[in-house]
Order: structure tokens, then sequence, then C-alpha cells
């Protein structure tokens, strides 16, 4: 490979995501006296995951105590609300409702509750009538409540972390693809469409593209990232005072998915969704997506046909849902019977980026890879905007031992 490079930075990261500018942020806050510099391949950051979901800060429910999701989840909520605060960005803390609507839910719905416990968050039992009297449009057996848990945009809070990162002296390139990476045992060469980078560490948080990188970064991955499309509706706007609070059914506890909610907007607007479905493009916003190359990628990959094998029900139902408003809207009606079909209006698609096992397991946990000088932030959907500033400081850690490990080799 030529030597010539376009810039030098001590530290690159790319990925413009609210990952990737909470890490760019937190390594200039821990080492103001190194160049940091983050590349974005898109025209303005937080454009794919960040900037498509539903804007919850989570209290960390689901998670099993000891996974990292569960640690950094809570941590997060704390963190991301202080920077709010900081920052004069405005949050809702308007609380969450966890509604069984059929016994096998409420049996869930008790095992959760423990979670809460398990996970030292503070939850409210509300039985049927507790229910109707907080929420009097939302209909249940018994439902669990979350107060910690809010609402915020998380485009806004990402574009800020950016413009701290910059005030502390960082930098970042748009419009800035990575075609390739090149190791050596003195640093790391990019190949991008800007032009050749060259910095002593890289850190990549690229989401649905992070198994890509890692390849080209030279780590034999045994997972691979798979595309779940979120398909959203907003709901007219007389119905922005629906609920008070954000409203979730009971989850299937072998999924990562937590099914279609309604879900209370920082813009004062009621979303609906999402759901889970298999997107065969990897950044398919539009309404029918396909990209030969990507879906090449999933036919040949043995893990989607193990999990396809095992969730093939479930994904049947999920298509059904996705073709058919009515079928989608039925799984809203089972906890919100007063809304009709024509009270689902248009709204943007989201895409999970999810790992998933070359055994056809989903990863559900966050998941880090690294080599001598790259760190690969593998696995990060959901709560990873919660945790993104948790998340960075993982990454600052890791760091701070590779460059341990590397100055010592060096000696």
């Amino acid at each position: 490979m030529p030597n010539s490079h376009l810039l030098d930075a001590d530290i690159l990261i790319i990925g413009g995501g609210i990952v990737g500018a909470a890490t760019a942020l937190k390594l200039k806050q821990t080492y103001p006296q190194y160049s940091v510099m983050l590349l974005e391949k898109e025209s303005q950051v937080a454009k794919h995951q960040t900037g498509r979901n539903s804007g919850v800060i989570h209290a960390g429910v689901y998670y099993p105590p000891e996974s990292l999701k569960a640690q950094f989840c809570r941590a997060g909520l704390k963190a991301i609300k202080a920077f709010c605060i900081e920052h004069h960005i405005k949050f809702d803390e308007c609380g969450k409702l966890i509604v069984a609507t059929t016994e096998l839910e409420l049996t869930r719905l008790e095992a959760l509750a423990t979670r809460c416990a398990e996970n030292k968050l503070h939850y409210q039992w509300l039985n049927t009538q507790e229910l109707h009297k907080a929420e009097p449009n939302i209909t249940g057996l018994a439902a669990i409540l979350i107060e910690e848990t809010s609402i915020v945009d998380y485009k806004e809070i990402t574009q800020c972390m950016m413009d701290d990162f910059v005030d502390w002296g960082g930098s970042y390139w748009l419009d800035c693809k990575v075609n390739n990476i090149y190791e050596t045992s003195q640093g790391v060469e990019l190949d991008t469409t800007q032009g050749r980078f060259k910095t002593k560490y890289l850190i990549c948080c690229a989401g649905i593209m992070a198994d890509k990188l890692a390849k080209l970064a030279g780590i034999e991955v045994d997972f691979q990232m798979l595309p779940f499309r979120g398909e959203y509706y907003r709901l007219n706007s007389q119905h922005n005072n629906i609920v008070k609070h954000l409203i979730y059914p009971v989850p299937d506890p072998e999924l990562p998915f937590l099914g279609i909610h309604l879900t209370k907007m920082i813009d004062g607007s009621v979303t609906v969704g999402p759901n889970a479905i298999l997107g065969w493009k990897r950044e398919g916003y539009n309404k029918f997506n396909f990209s030969w190359a990507d879906s090449k990628e999933i036919i040949q990959f043995s893990g989607f046909w193990r999990i396809l094998k095992h969730n093939y029900k479930h994904a049947f139902n999920e298509l059904i849902n996705s073709l058919s408003k009515s079928q989608y809207l039925r799984q809203v009606k089972k906890y919100c019977p007063s809304l009709k079909k024509s009270d689902l209006t248009p709204y943007p698609v989201g895409i999970r980026a999810q790992a998933v096992s070359f055994k056809g397991e989903l990863i559900h946990d966050f998941l880090f890879k690294k080599t001598t000088r790259t760190l690969h932030v593998c696995n990060a959907p959901s709560p990873a905007a919660t945790s993104s500033m948790p998340i960075a400081e993982h990454v600052v850690s890791q760091l701070e031992d590779l460059i341990k490990i590397n100055e010592e080799t060096n000696i």
C-alpha cells in the first residue's frame, strides 16, 4: 500500500451515530493531548439507527443483571439525562407501562417484575382497575409502571455531542466512506472516498456495517449483521393525548424485540411500532427494498437459515403484520381497542442492526472485538442510544489497555 495519506490523527473513529459521537467526545475529554477525528460516510450524523428510533431513554427492565446491557442502560439513563440538563435539551419523564392482556403475558409480566427488582429498578404493579385509572384508553389484566423511562430526541443529543467534541479540539469528516483498512505494528491506514487517513488507533462504531469493517480489519468474525426493519405509524394528531405514558406489550423473552408499542414522542405526537421484519437491504428505508449483494450475503449465511428454522412462525406473523395494516393494528388493539385503521398515518422506517452467530443465535448483549490497534463495537442494538455514554467509557477503557500494551511492547 502506498505511504501517502490525507491526514494523520492519533485516534480515528468510524461512525457518526450516537455511539460514535459519545465515544469521540469521551476520547477527547480523556486524551485532550491526542488528535481525535471521526469519519462518517453520510452527509450528516445520526442518519441511521440513532435518528430512526422511538426516542426512548430506557430504564433497563428486560436485561439479565449480569449483562452489559443491564449495567450500561442503568448508568446510561442517568448520564443521558444529566447531559440533557447540562445542555438544555428537552426530555420528558413520562414513564412506561408494560401491559399484560393474556394469562401467558401475565405470567411473563410477573417475571419482568422480578427482573426489575434484580436490576434495582423502582416499579409499581397496577391491577386492572389501577391501570384503567392511570390510562383510561388502555385495557389489560395488569401492568407494571416504570416511572424513570423517558423520551428525547437522540439526533439532537448526537449533534450536541459532536459540537462538544469539536469544542474540545476534535474534528470530523462527512461523506467519508471507508473502503479498506490496513493495520501494521505501528498504526492503521484507511482508504476512504476522501483519500487516505493514518492513525495510531482505530475505533469502529458502524452499526449495521460492523461485521464488514471488522473483516476489513482482519478479524475472523463469528457473526453477521442482519437488518431487521422496524416499521412505524404515527397516530393522527387528534390522538396526541390518547396516552400519558409509553405503552408496551409484554415481550416474548426468547426474542430481542419488544413488540409494537405506543410511544409519546418529544414533539408531542404518538407513534405506533415498531414491528420486526427481516430486511433484504442493510440500509433500506423505503416501503419495498432489495439489494442483490445484501440478499446474497443473507442467503449464504448459515445462521440465517438456523434462526429461521427456530423462529419461522414468528417471522411469518411479522410478515403478515407488515403486509396488512389491519393485522398490524390488531397487535395494538389488544391493549388500545379504540384505535381504527384510519388513525394510522405513515412514519419513517428504522433498521435494527442485529448480530447473529453462525449457529443461528441472536446475540442479545453488546459485543466488542479488537486487534492490536483497532476496537470494534460489533453489536449495539437497543438500548444502545440510552447506553451510549457508558459504552463510550467502556471503549475508552479498552483503548487504554491497548495503548499500555503497545507502549510496553515498543520499550
